[in-house]
């Protein structure tokens, strides 16, 4: 091993691109790669989101329809037989919301619609935020009760 054998460990020394911009003798003075006028070759250029070069931009080339209600109310649905099951293995003769959230069947945040598939056989007073009109009918035939939060 001698002077000349010596090298820089790899990855150690990391070349820069030739400086663009410092003096017609670089190679690359004048316009500095920026080519001739327009927004580019400017300084404090910076392309705008969306920007197709002067062409439309897709966002706007986009047939827009419909209307998104900001106040729609999403309920999370449960059937009666996803309630009775529910009632049956925690043995239950009320459910509420809160029981649904505590045990993972909702989210606290959900608001919660029963719906009128399936069939209900035991008694249940039910406290929810809606009700279906077959899901009312169904719990009040069992004998249990309704109520809307």
């Amino acid at each position: 091993m001698d002077l000349s054998s010596l090298k820089p460990a790899e990855g150690a020394v990391i070349k820069k691109g030739k400086r663009v911009g410092r003096g017609q003798g670089s190679g690359k003075g004048g316009t500095a790669t920026r080519g001739h006028k327009g927004a580019q070759s400017r300084s404090g250029y910076s392309k705008k989101l969306g920007f197709e070069g002067g062409q439309m931009p897709l966002q706007r080339r986009v047939p827009k329809f419909g209307f998104k209600n900001p106040n729609r109310v999403e309920y999370v649905g449960i059937n009666l037989d996803r309630l009775q099951e529910f009632a049956d293995k925690y043995k239950l003769s009320e459910v509420t919301a809160e029981d649904l959230a505590a045990k993972k069947m909702v989210k606290k945040s959900d608001v919660v619609k029963i719906l009128g598939r399936g069939e209900l056989k035991s008694k249940l007073n039910v406290k929810v935020h809606a009700f279906t009109n077959a899901a009312k009918e169904a719990i009040e035939k069992a004998g249990g009760s309704v109520e809307t939060i």
